[in-house]
């Protein structure tokens, strides 16, 4: 398939959503032009706020290729991703992104990631989400096994 027909394709995943249901985002996985995996946004119809079309369709992707790393493969995606679907999208090493829609567009409607944009390069102190560091010592055990571990499968 080409470019063009995969974007289609989320295209008219995001539309299908619409009318199930879910939200008006679709997303595909294609290596070399063919389809390894779709999907929908499916947060309201789940229950799930993770459940965007990105990372719906990453985990379809990852079980049918039975790894974590989808180098070689690319993301068709009716929307710009947000900040979530932007860090799935790069721990699953994705080789390039396409999108139809901006974010910009997707604030026009109600979906308005900004925020969570402005809030990265913050401070943990200064977010809108108070965070604090709580029994540091007793989790930095976990670490220390890891950096130990000889047989571990990195990623």
């Amino acid at each position: 398939m080409t470019n063009r027909e995969l974007m289609q394709r989320a295209i008219d995943l995001s539309k299908a959503s619409v009318r199930n249901g879910g939200g008006p985002f679709g997303a595909v996985i294609a290596r070399n032009g063919e389809i390894i995996a779709e999907g929908s946004n499916c947060v309201t119809i789940d229950c799930d706020p993770t459940a965007h079309a990105e990372v719906s369709t990453i985990r379809k992707a990852a079980k049918k290729l039975g790894t974590f790393d989808l180098s070689g493969c690319e993301i068709f995606t009716s929307c710009e991703p947000c900040p979530m679907c932007l860090g799935a999208i790069y721990w699953a090493h994705l080789d390039k992104i396409y999108y139809a829609n901006d974010r910009k567009d997707a604030a026009k409607i109600g979906f308005d990631d900004d925020f969570i944009y402005e809030e990265l390069p913050l401070k943990p102190s200064e977010r809108q989400k108070p965070s604090e560091i709580l029994m540091r010592e007793e989790a930095l055990e976990a670490f220390r096994m890891w950096q130990e571990k000889e047989d571990k499968t990195e990623y």
